[in-house]
């Protein structure tokens, strides 16, 4: 019964989601594509909405014990799970059910056993395979809005209050060699010799208009604690109040942040969110990462963690000399200086 109920929230979701997206003026192709549906069900949902209205697109409630999650919360778990299972401090970028019903615990204060996940996340569409890099719950004309509206707004706030406007970002660098082409005598291609592990060193980042860069590396998962000391770090290194702009990870909303803030932090820091499911706002997204693992790392194999964390020390010491480079992520983000 309960599978039931949530097959039906979801599908009530679906059909209101259509018609968000018909009134933002996509078309029932691009409509059917992003809900998985046939372009016929979407113009059938659109019919029933102009002539009856659209709450006549809303599931019947059935009886029994009302579901554990709401409609509301149950359409935010794959923004939360976008951030990636290190945000919330697991071993390893991975899902699993395990972890996933952990998260909902987290977020929720509600428990699933882990077979019941397996059924959620297959009716949330969400199944077993390599991770995409663009997720389709984009609303690119909110995305478009923050880089034509809100940006230039940022810029001139940060200004008007004298704050150093930073953007931040976190990765994660492991002992496997970013590959790129090399050359190498024709039959015989080359070989980097790398270890087999999941050790790595997490990165935050930040970057400014002006082309400065800062950073915290740590040998272990990145929490909320983490995310105050660089906040801490930024202001003793900028010496002006802040204006961050990052993500809506748990690393940057969870109990450490908020304490920090309530014991006096928000009168220096001002922090700005990204929309979501859109990482190529952010400059370190948009360019950041990819120039430090695959221009500055090329095919460097490291044989443990203090080597690795040299190299990326210098990498970045490279990074910093050269703030064209900077500005271009900008560009890339399709954010104006």
């Amino acid at each position: 019964m309960r599978e039931h109920r949530l097959i039906r929230q979801v599908s009530e979701w679906r059909r209101l989601r259509a018609v968000e997206l018909d009134e933002l003026g996509w078309p029932e192709v691009l409509i059917a594509e992003a809900l998985d549906v046939s372009k016929g069900t979407v113009s059938r949902w659109l019919a029933i909405a102009r002539i009856e209205g659209v709450e006549a697109l809303r599931g019947h409630i059935g009886g029994g014990h009302p579901p554990k999650l709401t409609a509301e919360q149950l359409a935010m778990v794959p923004e939360l799970l976008w951030h990636g299972a290190e945000a919330y401090g697991f071993r390893g970028d991975v899902w699993t059910c395990p972890r996933i019903a952990q998260v909902i615990r987290w977020e929720f204060g509600v428990s699933y056993h882990k077979d019941h996940v397996s059924r959620l996340m297959k009716e949330l569409g969400w199944t077993p395979q390599i991770p995409i890099t663009r997720a389709v719950q984009r609303d690119e004309t909110a995305i478009e809005r923050w880089r034509v509206e809100v940006w230039p707004e940022l810029r001139r706030q940060a200004v008007r209050e004298r704050r150093t406007l930073v953007f931040i970002d976190e990765s994660g660098f492991y002992l496997l060699p970013g590959k790129v082409k090399t050359y190498g005598p024709k039959g015989q291609t080359p070989v980097l010799d790398k270890w087999l592990t999941r050790d790595h060193l997490s990165v935050m980042a930040g970057c400014t208009p002006a082309g400065k860069v800062y950073t915290l590396v740590r040998p272990e998962s990145l929490s909320s604690t983490h995310s105050v000391v660089f906040l801490e770090h930024l202001l003793r290194q900028t010496g002006k109040r802040l204006l961050i702009i990052w993500d809506g990870s748990p690393i940057h909303r969870w109990k450490a942040v908020q304490e920090w803030l309530a014991k006096g932090g928000a009168k220096r820091v001002h922090l700005e969110p990204l929309p979501g499911y859109a990482p190529d706002l952010n400059p370190w997204d948009a360019g950041g990462w990819h120039h430090l693992k695959h221009v500055e790392l090329r095919n460097v194999s490291c044989m443990d963690l203090e080597e690795l964390h040299l190299e990326l020390h210098l990498a970045i010491g490279r990074l910093r000399q050269k703030p064209h480079l900077i500005h271009s992520f900008f560009a890339a983000a399709g954010l104006s200086l």
